[in-house]
């Protein structure tokens, strides 16, 4: 916790980031409203690094020990974010796969999330 820029609460049994932002009441921010957050700004920044009108399909990447809540959840989270979650895989699962993509021949574009707690 000393290393997260905001301050770390607990609310309604969950542990939730409070952020300032400039001089309002400070904000708190559910893990289920942060991840929405994040996966729009990964979107748009993808969007624009390729070129695109729009990204919608994707395949999103948790921790292998993510249980089917959390697992639910970050699939909301995509919904959230206005993308079709095609797939949730296992970090393990989707570098397997990833390596495997070079060896078909032909130029492709891979995008991996990577959504979870650090170990």
């Amino acid at each position: 916790m000393k290393l997260v820029p905001h301050k770390i609460v607990n609310k309604d049994g969950k542990s939730c980031i409070e952020v300032k932002i400039k001089d309002a009441k400070p904000k708190v921010f559910s893990p289920e409203k942060v991840s929405p957050m994040i996966l729009i700004k990964i979107k748009e920044t993808v969007r624009h690094s390729l070129g695109r009108k729009s990204i919608e399909d994707v395949v999103v990447t948790v921790v292998a020990y993510f249980n089917d809540a959390q697992r639910q959840a970050t699939k909301d989270a995509g919904i959230i974010a206005g993308l079709n979650v095609a797939r949730i895989l296992n970090k393990p699962s989707a570098v397997s796969f990833a390596y495997g993509f070079d060896s078909k021949g032909g130029e492709k574009n891979i995008l991996v999330f990577n959504l979870g707690g650090g170990t």
